[in-house]
């Protein structure tokens, strides 16, 4: 929470619907579900802390969380070591998928964010020449960097090195941009830490819409949105879900966020409601200690209707499933004068 508000708050969203949904259907089993909150500033050394006291703490069942990749690298290996399943909505780095058979997540890999932004560079945008910016800080900023190197060069593009790291604070965004078209490059992918949305607008607003920018699931934030205002229109990001990108399912997952919330929701939300969804479905076999969760989770057969589609996983842990792209438009939904809308 400490890290961002605003995105404790959209991960919240989606763990109290579903709370609220079980708990007025009766609970489970007879049991009414009920939800800890811990704070772990999306730190890594605190992450670890919290996962040790949880563990010993035989009421619960089981995690819903990390948010950050590092904070759910920390903690992961208390998790899979005391045999407690943890299921991430929002963590995206590679190593977490090595780190056992307790550790689930409903985000997709990002190699799939990785593999539509370069298809869409060098497919639609017809743009062959990127410049990265990415935190060298961050697991997951270092894995999509790596993954879109991969896919841009396997796609017939090519990457304009300019040393962009967005944890440097001494980090000159205008001399960067400068750089990056002085090299040839015709494109700019942007790839900043939930903790440091700021560096990744930073670029953006030196930018002044001269490279077409791409952007991180990480960017999809109110903040995006208010502090980049013109600089941030057109950019495009990779992310899981998208309120207007899906058709509202059997469960009424859309309809039932905007009564309760007041509005549209996104794809942090959806996440999360899909983890609490898997355990609650876990729990609902009578599958009620943390072992059989763990079992139940792993069978080839399990399967629960998420936000917008089955949520099954791979022998990873990984979610089986992709991402859609969306653009940042004018519009009036936010109220900042620009919104994220399906990238058509």
């Amino acid at each position: 929470m400490g890290g961002n508000l605003n995105i404790a708050k959209e991960i919240l969203r989606g763990v109290a619907q579903v709370q609220n949904k079980v708990n007025e259907q009766g609970g489970i089993n007879g049991k009414f579900l009920q939800i800890a909150i811990i704070n772990d500033n999306n730190n890594p050394e605190i992450a670890a802390e919290v996962a040790q006291k949880l563990v010993k703490d035989n009421s619960i069942l089981a995690v819903v969380g990390h948010n950050s990749s590092d904070a759910t690298l920390g903690a992961g290996p208390v998790y899979q070591n005391s045999q407690l399943v943890m299921i991430s909505p929002t963590s995206d780095a590679k190593k977490i998928s090595t780190l056992g058979d307790y550790i689930f997540r409903t985000v997709p890999s990002i190699r799939f964010q990785a593999d539509q932004l370069s298809r869409y560079l060098i497919n639609t945008a017809k743009k062959t020449n990127v410049a990265i910016c990415f935190d060298s800080s961050a697991e997951y900023s270092i894995s999509l960097k790596e993954e879109f190197t991969s896919a841009i060069f396997a796609d017939g593009g090519k990457v304009i090195e300019i040393n962009c790291d967005l944890a440097d604070k001494s980090l000159n965004s205008l001399d960067k941009v400068d750089q990056a078209i002085a090299q040839g490059a015709d494109s700019l992918l942007l790839i900043p830490t939930v903790n440091n949305i700021k560096a990744g607008i930073s670029i953006a607003q030196a930018n002044q819409n001269r490279l077409l920018l791409l952007g991180s699931a990480s960017l999809y934030t109110f903040e995006t949105l208010k502090e980049g205002q013109k600089t941030v229109e057109g950019m495009v990001l990779a992310v899981p879900w998208h309120p207007q990108g899906v058709e509202d399912n059997g469960n009424g997952f859309i309809t039932q966020a905007r009564q309760i919330w007041g509005g549209d929701v996104n794809w942090r939300t959806a996440s999360a409601y899909d983890a609490t969804m898997v355990i609650v479905a876990a729990l609902k076999e009578g599958n009620s200690d943390r072992q059989t969760i763990q079992k139940s989770l792993s069978s080839t057969n399990f399967s629960v209707e998420g936000a917008a589609d089955e949520v099954r996983f791979l022998p990873s842990g990984d979610r089986n499933g992709g991402s859609i792209l969306i653009t940042i438009t004018p519009g009036s939904k936010s109220r900042t004068g620009f919104d994220f809308v399906p990238l058509k």
